[in-house]
């Protein structure tokens, strides 16, 4: 049965593959949920958080390149590229508790990136989860 990790999963491996260049990537998506047996509710998520980065990903790219130290965004690997602009967008932009979506893009990058990504991506989305915390403390209503 799939889970809820293998919903981001489909969102990612879509997003790798637009990245590596395959135009038909997104169109691609539901015949990717169905490979992963993501039904459901699951699919539903799957299919707003793919729309939501796509919808932001100029932002969410601003937002790393400005989280890197001495290292180029076009030098990121594209798959760790790939879980940080997920593990942004819902840090940022749903109402995913934000170590649960961090929690995630480390148990992704796990499975799909060298060892040492898993640190990078964790202190990357960490700041950028703190900085939100930070922002939205200082909002009056």
């Amino acid at each position: 049965m799939a889970t809820i990790t293998h919903a981001r999963e489909a969102v990612i491996q879509t997003l790798y593959a637009q990245e590596m260049g395959n135009d038909k990537a997104v169109s691609q998506f539901e015949e990717i949920l169905k490979d992963k047996k993501v039904k459901g509710s699951k699919a539903e998520f799957a299919r707003k958080l793919l729309k939501g980065v796509l919808e932001h990903i100029d932002k969410i790219d601003e937002i790393i390149k400005d989280h890197l130290i001495d290292w180029s965004f076009d030098r990121l690997d594209k798959v760790d590229k790939q879980i940080l602009r997920l593990g942004i967008y819902e840090i940022l932009y749903t109402d995913t508790p934000y170590q649960i979506a961090i929690d995630e893009a480390i148990k992704i990058a796990k499975n799909f990136s060298e060892d040492k990504a898993k640190s990078f991506i964790n202190g990357i989305l960490d700041k950028v989860a703190k900085e939100n915390l930070n922002n939205e403390s200082k909002r009056t209503f």
